[in-house]
């Protein structure tokens, strides 16, 4: 009788651990690999993690972010561009989700060229398409800006081909154009530290293919009656452009982005811990 005591109390210790680390996460966040998404998701890990909380960050392409919170595998995803760039991906997942709050509200996404280009039109682009050498420099396929992008394309006829690749590859062929003052186009959105970085100009876009946008922070369902004061923690959660564009710079002075996002915590720390509301508050809003 006391050998299976002593094993039963052996399985407890052994099996409580892990139980608690699975209580202990609260809250799973999903982020795309872009600029304002890895830094706004590693400052709210920090907030929180601040105040208690154990927070899990995870990178994704946009497609699995939309699909892991519909199937409720995931929490929270802060960095999404509706109601147009992400549209497609509203239309078969946004019945499964909810949004929590709008983080910016002055989103916007075209074609982007360095000051020094003398266009500045969309439509000025086929006649200078051997100065682009063909090209416009994108993302990865999966994200909103690349299919809009390929409706720009026909829209306009462009005899250009947008090249998919990652956000870091198509900086990196920005940022070496602009160093032999070569032509290049690329597409681009605001927020981004592009902006600050370099000398730069949207294209105008007299048929409206590219949008405006906001970014929401979104949800699976039900989140918001699970976890009600980190619900509204998302919802308090909003910068303006200067904000973004400070905590994005910080960001990147390192490699490690939690560094820059901790700088950016200490000079702010009283306003972003005033987005953390007690339980009790939560339940009253």
């Amino acid at each position: 009788m006391k050998k299976n005591i002593l094993f039963i109390l052996l399985a407890c210790l052994i099996v409580m651990p892990s139980c608690q680390r699975i209580k202990k996460q609260d809250v799973l966040l999903l982020y795309p690999n872009w600029a304002e998404g890895i830094a706004i998701t590693n400052l709210a890990q920090i907030i929180l993690e601040e105040k208690g909380y154990t927070v899990t960050i995870k990178r994704l392409e946009l497609g699995p972010i939309y699909a892991s919170l519909s199937r409720g595998d995931a929490d929270v995803c802060m960095d999404t561009w509706l109601p147009n760039t992400h549209k497609d991906y509203w239309i078969k997942y946004g019945n499964k989700l909810e949004i929590l709050g709008t983080m910016f509200d002055d989103g916007i996404t075209g074609l982007v060229v360095p000051t020094y280009v003398d266009i500045n039109s969309i439509e000025e682009l086929n006649a200078n398409k051997d100065k682009f050498n063909g090209k416009i420099y994108g993302i990865a396929s999966g994200a909103g800006i690349y299919r809009t992008t390929e409706d720009a394309i026909k829209e306009y006829n462009l005899e250009l081909t947008q090249i998919s690749s990652s956000e870091t590859s198509m900086i990196t062929a920005l940022k070496k154009a602009i160093a032999h003052k070569e032509w290049v186009v690329i597409t681009g959105w605001k927020p981004h530290f592009m902006w600050a970085e370099y000398d730069l100009k949207p294209l105008k876009d007299p048929k409206n293919i590219y949008p405006k946008d906001e970014i929401k922070i979104i949800a699976r369902k039900g989140f918001s009656t699970d976890k009600p004061e980190l619900a509204k923690f998302f919802t308090n959660f909003s910068m303006d452009e200067k904000m973004l564009n400070e905590l994005m710079s910080d960001v990147l002075k390192d490699n490690d982005p939690t560094i820059g996002a901790r700088i950016f915590y200490d000079k702010h720390k009283e306003l972003l811990q005033s987005w953390v509301v007690k339980k009790e508050t939560a339940k009253q809003l």
